[in-house]
């Protein structure tokens, strides 16, 4: 038990300004943290409880699966070289020297100091399988820190690291891991969906990410209200509707004087987008550092989604060309590019466009486009690929009912690496018949700071604002900072000051993490304040004490009862238990 007049609470009446989202104002006003500087935050009293909680859950069921290390967060630059990746990650990591001018980093993440510690430590597959994992800060450049503890550049993340022999123990590795995470996050309170994702500079052949559905989140994600299907928009695909075909005709070239976007050339030539190409002119930086030319070709109506096309051209970072680039690329004016002629280092036709014919797209020259062209007929691309944004309301790709697209904060994310990282260190172990061979890897992170948001998030979602008209919410209590406040409404009334005291050494004796509100403060601010700082489970000590009773308030169902003093544990505990299923 710990007397609130004891401890460091500071609480705001507003939130500062730049708080935008509901996790962000609340846990500032309620005291869990500070800012010190950009996407930079103190974890205060409150928040390093509720913290530490979401650790010991993390910890408690990775001990099921795996084993716990603690590496370091300083990185030479030589472990980072080893993998490819120091120049990949360019200006998101930190980077520093030491004052002997060596270069150092601060690690994003520890692919490289695991797969370095399985190069020297792992020699015959009689060590296989391993799971290795760590709950260790990491540190971000983040170009953009935003939205309180979802966007910043340093975070705490559960991270761990597989290594099998064969795909097949890998699989195994996996699923432990999907099954550890799916544990943790119910035992967190959290309302989640595991969905398909891409896999994004960690590379790796599947990876699955763990989502909360918020408006504060940054990813969208396609879903199947029959609960078939659900993947990132980076990931998601579609059933499209068949489309009409124009009528037959030998490629026709049209002038188009001033028209060059899809809608200016639609409503010139009257033809809907649909039966248009979109020509998208890129260049892209290879993890390697090389810059190659990536023309994509796309149906009128689509947008470009380029995680897949980041994939599809083997990985690396994108950016569009502006005219003059696409001049002296391809010799053909902006908003008048097209497929016929057109040589790039990789030319991608979108897989809604493979067996469509009679389109209009660019002709490569100023003021005029072409009709009827028909794509793998007129023009060859290098690759067919889907590299679209699905949109709302299209086919499930695996029932057909309309798609529903919902923004979400990504709270963990799971990774079938292969020897991505093995391959590139040279590590490597003795099978069966004393032949060196390569393991492969997963990797597998919980954001724990994300859990923490993504449960405020949750609830303010679920709650609304309450009579006040603010942003009302109830922590989980598995994670809240503690489960239960014992109010006494009036400290300076003997009866209930010692009533008060003897509730919360109860609690405290039943295992509930208990804070008593001693403060000499009127009830309504205590109140307040206890639902400020997202307290589930409020005990009023107050005037029905001549009865033998006090009120349980149950901010989770938002239901209060009367309850004899002697059962208050009991009825503490079925609410809680209630809460958990």
């Amino acid at each position: 038990m710990q007397r609130w007049s004891k401890l460091f609470i500071p609480t705001l009446r507003e939130a500062p300004a730049d708080a935008e989202v509901a996790s962000h104002k609340l846990l500032l006003r309620a005291g869990y943290v500070r800012q010190l500087g950009a996407g930079i935050y103190s974890y205060l009293f409150l928040g390093n409880r509720s913290v530490n909680k979401i650790i010991s859950i993390v910890r408690e069921e990775m001990d099921t699966i795996g084993q716990e290390f603690f590496l370091p967060a300083l990185n030479p630059r030589e472990v980072w070289e080893a993998s490819g990746r120091w120049s990949v990650m360019g200006e998101n990591m930190f980077r520093l020297k030491d004052r002997k001018g060596a270069d150092l980093c601060l690690g994003m993440t520890h692919e490289e100091v695991m797969t370095e510690i399985a190069r020297k430590e792992l020699r015959s597959y009689k060590q296989l399988p391993q799971i290795w994992y760590q709950i260790q800060t990491k540190f971000r450049d983040e170009p953009r820190p935003k939205s309180g503890l979802l966007r910043v550049r340093q975070f705490t993340m559960k991270d761990s690291y597989s290594f099998d022999m064969d795909t097949a123990s890998l699989d195994e590795s996996y699923d432990k891991h999907d099954r550890a995470y799916r544990r943790i996050f119910k035992r967190c309170g959290l309302d989640f969906v595991a969905v398909e994702a891409d896999s994004g500079a960690m590379g790796g052949s599947a990876s699955q990410e763990f989502m909360v559905y918020t408006d504060a989140g940054e990813d969208l994600i396609a879903s199947c209200p029959n609960g078939h299907y659900a993947a990132n928009l980076e990931k998601a695909t579609s059933t499209l509707t068949a489309v009409a075909e124009l009528a037959d005709g030998a490629i026709e070239e049209v002038a188009t004087p001033t028209q060059r976007t899809i809608d200016e050339v639609g409503a010139f030539l009257k033809v809907e987008p649909v039966y248009q190409i979109k020509t998208m002119a890129m260049v892209v930086t290879t993890p390697d550092g090389k810059s190659k030319t990536v023309v994509v070709f796309l149906r009128g109506d689509h947008q470009l989604n380029e995680a897949k096309v980041s994939a599809a051209v083997g990985g690396g970072e994108l950016r569009p060309m502006v005219a003059e680039e696409i001049l002296a690329a391809f010799g053909a004016p902006a908003g008048f590019l097209g497929p016929i002629g057109v040589k790039a280092d990789h030319v991608i036709l979108d897989a809604s466009l493979e067996g469509r014919k009679n389109l209009i797209a660019g002709a490569n020259k100023e003021g005029f486009h072409l009709r009827n062209i028909t794509p793998g007929k007129d023009f060859k691309p290098t690759l067919v690929a889907d590299v679209r944004n699905i949109n709302e309301g299209e086919p499930c790709p695996q029932c057909g009912t309309p798609l529903k697209l919902g923004r979400a904060v990504e709270i963990g994310h799971i990774f079938k690496l292969g020897n991505k990282y093995t391959l590139s260190m040279g590590a490597s172990v003795l099978d069966r018949d004393g032949k060196e061979v390569t393991p492969i890897m997963g990797c597998y992170g919980i954001g724990i700071e994300r859990i923490l948001t993504s449960a405020i998030e949750q609830s303010a979602a679920n709650r609304g604002v309450d009579a006040r008209g603010e942003i009302s919410y109830a922590m989980p209590p598995s994670i809240a900072p503690f489960e239960v406040v014992v109010t006494v409404t009036n400290v300076g009334d003997d009866a209930l000051r010692v009533a008060g005291e003897q509730v919360a050494e109860a609690l405290d004796k039943a295992g509930f993490d208990t804070l008593l509100d001693d403060r000499d403060e009127r009830a309504g601010v205590k109140f307040k304040d206890a639902d400020l700082v997202g307290i589930p489970f409020r005990i009023n000590i107050g005037k029905k004490l001549a009865e033998g009773k006090v009120e349980l308030v149950n901010r989770l169902s938002n239901e209060t009862v009367d309850v004899a003093v002697d059962e208050v544990a009991s009825a503490l505990s079925q609410a809680r238990e209630s809460a958990s299923k």
